[in-house]
């Protein structure tokens, strides 16, 4: 979901929405990062989602199934938006969810 995220701030930074709008590719990108996203917190268990109630999993599975289903119903400058102000959010708000890496040759990448 992080990924996403990131790769949904990266996909439209600078972008303006006439841009997004005339961009097919970037359009498209974005609105694949939002399915990977929403199927992401479709996998994560019910336990941890009830434990982290901050994070809008129900939105974010509501969006992948509507823009994976209805995909000529969506609406470029609401996309835009939402990339804009709610996944900047969203993507810090998961970076302190998620754990660090172990730095490279830790135990853990060694072979037994």
């Amino acid at each position: 979901m992080l990924q996403a995220a990131e790769s949904i701030g990266e996909f439209t930074r600078g972008v303006s929405l006439a841009v997004y709008r005339e961009n097919q590719l970037v359009r498209r990108a974005v609105e694949r990062e939002l399915e990977i996203a929403g199927e992401a917190a479709r996998r994560i268990s019910e336990r941890y989602r009830s434990a982290h109630p901050e994070v809008p999993w129900r939105r974010i599975i509501a969006l992948r199934n509507f823009v994976t289903h209805v995909y000529d119903a969506v609406d470029d400058e609401r996309i835009w938006r939402l990339a804009q102000n709610e996944v900047p959010q969203l993507a810090k708000l998961l970076r302190g969810l998620t754990p660090e890496p172990p730095p490279p040759d830790s135990p853990q990448d060694r072979p037994d």
